[in-house]
């Protein structure tokens, strides 16, 4: 048996295992976030919804990263990295199966409150997976480790935008209405392999650094934490840098398919789904490209010159539109790719024992996806032009280029 192999062998098989785990968070998160820009389609259609009311779906979804995030920390911090995970991932299947019931009324509210559980899970998951990543090899090379784990989560993106695709979307005439019936097998398999992969995370044992119990700065553990954080400036500007990425990210993602039925209104729902999954594959080749650029290029230098060509982008989908607008959003998911992990870095780098708190306080930025999605559906009906909303991820990225300048030539510590 490997465990009594005398060479010690087995705990570093063990340690690859649990890594194996723990980057297929990455893929699972990824499923679950990008299904959601089918969703708003499939919801549209099924509720007779405005772009605002749609975009209600990632409200709900982001809103439970912003509630739980601290609960995380707090779980991190009192039972350690393993034990988060796991309960972020009971969470996320619960959620999963929430879908069923909401189908049976059906209920878009139910469909909310769904998608929030879910979420909740998604917030254990990513404030206990990504510092986990980070501590898991030497500082100067966190943003590349982070970057090629992150490298999976586009590859669930790509999953899931095209499981919801196949399944939940068509190109039949608008007089056929889909049914809310159709989300109750992806949801029920996604929550039968979450569970699944629970299960083989509790009976696999990981590192030393997946367990272990910290206590941050002070006696009031992870609210002396939060404070200490507040009194950051630079780490308050990673935050807030945080909140317009993911704002700019989810919009765009949001709302390409609404974008693509406007301004190529010969391409049928489907296929402008598939759009999306080509946007998502580029994703996933920029993480790629990403990491092996971070090997020899300052990671900020680098989201520097990614954020000004997706300024670029945006203009180019709110001003001139059509396809050229179409191939301007698609293009700028390569550009988005390292900003989200690199951002992290950055914002956590020397935190020391408050780097968990500063996990959870980053994760809250998520928030920014409700906040800013639901401000472009706004415009969007306000206008009637749904090109006009992406002055919105516009500005977001002058945000993100700006806190990225601000960082260049730092050394890691």
């Amino acid at each position: 048996m490997v465990q009594g192999t005398p060479n010690g062998d087995a705990p570093a098989i063990a340690g690859r295992a649990g890594m194996v785990l723990i980057v297929g968070l990455f893929f699972l998160w990824g499923l679950a976030n990008n299904l959601n820009d089918v969703l708003i389609a499939h919801f549209r259609q099924v509720f007779r919804l405005s772009d605002l009311q749609s975009g209600l779906v990632q409200s709900a979804f982001y809103l439970g990263y912003f509630c739980f995030a601290l609960p995380a920390a707090y779980a991190a911090e009192r039972f350690g990295y393993k034990a988060t995970v796991v309960a972020g991932l009971l969470l996320f299947a619960g959620g999963a199966l929430l879908f069923w019931p909401a189908s049976l009324q059906p209920s878009y509210p139910f469909f909310l409150v769904a998608l929030f559980v879910i979420a909740s899970g998604l917030a254990f998951l990513e404030t206990a997976a990504n510092p986990l990543v980070m501590v898991l090899g030497p500082a100067q090379s966190a943003d590349r480790r982070l970057n090629l784990a992150q490298a999976f989560n586009p590859l669930g993106s790509v999953t899931g935008v095209a499981l919801g695709a196949a399944l939940l979307l068509s190109d039949t005439p608008a007089t056929a209405v889909p049914d809310a019936a159709d989300v109750r097998l992806p949801y029920l398999a996604i929550a039968i392999v979450v569970l699944a992969w629970a299960a083989l995370l509790i009976a696999t044992p990981l590192p030393p650094a997946a367990t272990r119990r910290e206590r941050v700065e002070g006696d009031g553990g992870i609210l002396s934490g939060v404070g200490a954080l507040l009194r950051r400036p630079r780490y308050i500007a990673g935050v807030g840098a945080q909140f317009f990425y993911v704002g700019a990210q989810v919009g765009i993602w949001s709302y390409l398919i609404r974008y693509v039925a406007a301004e190529l209104p010969q391409f049928g729902t489907q296929h402008a789904a598939w759009l999306l999954t080509a946007s998502l594959l580029l994703f996933m080749a920029g993480r790629f490209v990403g990491a092996a650029l971070l090997a020899r290029v300052d990671g900020a230098r680098l989201m520097s010159v990614f954020g000004a060509i997706n300024v670029a982008l945006a203009l180019v989908a709110a001003l001139v539109g059509g396809g050229v607008g179409v191939a301007a959003l698609v293009a700028s998911s390569f550009f988005m790719s390292i900003m989200y992990p690199t951002i992290f870095v950055l914002s956590l780098r020397g935190l020391g024992p408050l780097t968990k708190p500063g996990a959870s306080m980053i994760v809250m930025a998520i928030i920014g996806g409700a906040v800013l999605t639901a401000i472009m559906g706004f415009i969007s009906d306000a206008t009637g032009a749904i090109t006009l909303a992406m002055l919105v991820p516009a500005a977001c990225f002058v945000v993100v280029a700006l806190f990225a300048r601000s960082h260049r030539g730092e050394v890691a510590r």
